[in-house]
């Protein structure tokens, strides 16, 4: 069987006033690596935007829209999905199992953003997903340019529609870029990634 395509997924969100009274724009940008053949890197930006949203309600957005505009062709990957979102990473490698277990409901109350976490189980469980946590605003370089894209997105409201040619390179060359470029992720490969549990099904009749 053939082994399924490697990328790597660097995705941040944000929310332009997050937790104050009335809306409060917000984005999620993502940066999609991926190695070809003759070892020349590719990179894709993807970015997208909610007038009245949250913090963790983008965090969710930038698996869907993330994972959506990867499947479209039937493709299935092994992603490494990073976030400086512990909201999402801590979701998506242990409370989806607990909440599956429980009838999707838990002690403390109704889930938050339910919805939202069935459309990131569906768009995301066709792949092998590595979900990996860093800490957001360190340098750290593919972290740093998605933070950009969606801090731009929420000013803006706008979205790219799908993985378009990034600007990752020209954006290196900026006062920020050159900061963060001593932090630069290396590409997974295949001896070092490693899938987290599959995640669990979303129930028939899910809101």
């Amino acid at each position: 069987m053939t082994e399924r395509p490697l990328v790597a997924i660097y995705a941040d969100e944000s929310c332009l006033g997050n937790g104050k009274d009335g809306d409060n724009p917000g984005a999620a940008g993502a940066l999609l690596e991926f190695r070809q053949p003759d070892g020349t890197v590719v990179r894709r930006d993807l970015w997208t935007s909610e007038p009245a949203t949250t913090n963790n309600r983008m965090a969710l957005r930038s698996v869907i829209d993330s994972f959506a505009a990867l499947g479209r062709k039937g493709t299935h990957f092994r992603v490494q999905f990073t976030s400086d979102s512990r909201y999402l990473v801590d979701g998506m490698t242990d409370w989806v199992h607990g909440w599956s277990r429980k009838g999707w409901t838990r002690s403390g109350g109704p889930i938050e953003n339910l919805a939202l976490w069935f459309d990131a189980l569906e768009a995301a469980r066709p792949h092998a997903v590595s979900w990996r946590w860093v800490r957001g605003h360190n340098g750290h370089a593919q972290n740093e340019y998605a933070n950009h894209l969606a801090t731009r997105a929420a000013a803006r409201q706008d979205r790219s529609d799908g993985w378009i040619p990034s600007g990752f390179d020209a954006w290196l060359a900026t006062p920020a870029g050159r900061k963060a470029s001593a932090h630069l992720d290396a590409l997974p490969d295949n001896t070092s990634f490693r899938a987290a549990r599959p995640l669990p099904a979303v129930p028939v009749g899910r809101p």
